[in-house]
């Protein structure tokens, strides 16, 4: 799967970049942890850039 970088990443086009459910997603929400995320709606949203930032920081520290 090709993901665009133009625009929001949905919750399924994140979890496919980093390998986990969406279920996982939405808790980490919950819980305020894990990547920097939008709400559009009652929807989460990630932006590409933020989020390949993250797992390079997350990356290095571990």
């Amino acid at each position: 799967m090709e993901l665009p970088d133009n625009r929001l990443w949905t919750a399924a086009e994140a979890a496919y970049f980093l390998g986990m459910s969406v279920k996982t997603l939405y808790q980490w929400k919950w819980l305020g942890e894990g990547p920097p995320v939008t709400t559009v709606g009652r929807s989460l949203r990630y932006h590409p850039g933020k989020l390949r930032a993250w797992v390079d920081s997350n990356s290095r520290a571990a």
